[in-house]
C-alpha cells in the first residue's frame, strides 16, 4: 500500500474530530493513524476493504518457494 502523507492523522485528531477523518476517508479510500508519530492503524472504506486481494495459504506457500528457490545459496549462508 502506497501511503499518501495527505491521508495522515494523528490519533488524537482522529479522536477528537473523527467526521473529518471519516470524510478524509470518503474522499480517498483510506486514512493512516499515527500513535506516537508512528503509523499503527488504517481506516479503510468499507468498498475498498472488499477489494484488497488476501492471498491465500496456497499462493504464499508458492511465493515463499520461489524466493527461497531464487535466494537457497543465501540463505544458506546466513544459516551458518
Amino acid at each position: 500500500m502506497t501511503i499518501n502523507t495527505d491521508n495522515l492523522v494523528s490519533i488524537t485528531e482522529t479522536n477528537q474530530n473523527f467526521s473529518r477523518v471519516a470524510r478524509m476517508v470518503d474522499k480517498t479510500g483510506a486514512a493512516i493513524v499515527l500513535k506516537n508519530n508512528v503509523p499503527r492503524y488504517v481506516i479503510l472504506d468499507f468498498n475498498q476493504l472488499q477489494n484488497e486481494e488476501i492471498a491465500s495459504t496456497d499462493e504464499a506457500l508458492v511465493s515463499a518457494r520461489k524466493l527461497l528457490k531464487e535466494h537457497l545459496p543465501a540463505f544458506k549462508e546466513l544459516a551458518k
